[in-house]
């Protein structure tokens, strides 16, 4: 049976281990995240250290509500407080200027710092009972798949984890959309469960999706939220046929297959039938690549959804699953 909340005993076990300077893995609604205080410089740098994050790779740190959000930052604009008014808690990231509270280790040695509520309640429950802020990026090694259940932390990480809080499996799936707000014009640095749409109908404006930032954020890696699988991009028509080039290879081939082409015979060792709704699709998509993992594929066969709504999201996602890998 999946657990569906954790108790308030356990809640209270895992503020006591922030506050002893320890780590926890907690449940938000986009993936699982690996907690620390977020104004403790050691425990923060020991989250780099487990994940093997380089420490120039800023955090966001989780706070309980919008009317925490001057005690963490500086100079709020405007458009901040439009969007966390509307958007909070919710997979909604602000980057603003960095206040006292944050150690520079936390923000990878800017002056600006990532900031959301979640909208999980024992993440709720969590921060409420710390008492303070807490950095939490995904609870996995750097660069590989991000962890949507409890089950998956405790398989990647192991013991390096102090406590893991058990909420349940992630209901959005992919992380929070971050939203740089420290200049004139409010722009998207890394899509994600809050869409474009939803965005720009609060602001009442069309927002850019730079490809590249002047502010260094989580997830900007060329290879990001990747399986030991390599993953090989093509259009939605072509996904059988390269399937099938791979397998006729030797390759232990996985295929995303595109909703469209639910019904078209396809070799390989794993197929997964993509849902053609967006949503499931967000929720799904890293349990998917997690199980073609355990199912022994040595390349993956996908193609990018449109655009639009989730479907950004998740294109960036397997972008970067896709990407250059660094090799030793």
């Amino acid at each position: 049976m999946v657990r569906v909340t954790a108790t308030p005993m356990e809640i209270e076990k895992a503020a006591g281990v922030l506050r002893a300077g320890g780590l926890v893995a907690l449940p938000t609604e986009t993936v699982y995240g690996l907690g620390a205080n977020a104004e403790d410089p050691v425990s923060v740098s020991r989250i780099f250290q487990v994940k093997g994050r380089p420490p120039t790779h800023p955090l966001i740190v989780h706070i309980g509500g919008a009317q925490q959000l001057d005690d963490w930052v500086q100079d709020v604009p405007p458009a901040a407080r439009l969007l966390a008014e509307h958007l909070w808690p919710g997979p909604l990231t602000l980057v603003l200027r960095r206040g006292d509270r944050v150690p520079l280790e936390a923000t990878g040695g800017l002056e600006t710092v990532a900031v959301r509520v979640p909208r999980h309640p024992v993440a709720l429950a969590l921060l409420s009972a710390f008492g303070g802020g807490v950095t939490a990026p995904s609870a996995n090694r750097f660069g590989q798949v991000s962890p949507t259940t409890a089950d998956d932390v405790r398989a990647e990480l192991g013991d390096a984890v102090d406590f893991v809080l058990d909420g349940g499996p992630c209901q959005v799936g992919v992380e929070s959309t971050i939203v740089d707000v420290t200049g004139g014009t409010p722009s998207i640095l890394r899509p994600g469960g809050v869409t474009r749409e939803d965005l720009e109908a609060v602001l009442g404006c069309p927002l850019a999706v730079p490809a590249t930032s002047r502010v260094r954020v989580p997830g900007q890696h060329p290879s990001h939220y990747a399986p030991r699988a390599r993953v090989v991009l093509v259009e939605p028509e072509r996904v059988v046929a390269e399937a099938e080039r791979a397998r006729e290879q030797g390759h232990k081939v996985g295929v995303f297959l595109p909703a469209a082409f639910a019904d078209a015979p396809v070799r390989a060792h794993a197929v997964v039938t993509v849902p053609p709704s967006m949503a499931a699709y967000a929720r799904e998509l890293y349990r998917h690549l997690r199980e073609l993992d355990r199912q022994g594929c040595d390349l993956i066969v996908a193609s990018l959804p449109t655009e639009e709504g989730l479907g950004l999201a998740i294109a960036n996602r397997l972008r970067r699953a896709a990407g250059p890998r660094l090799t030793a």
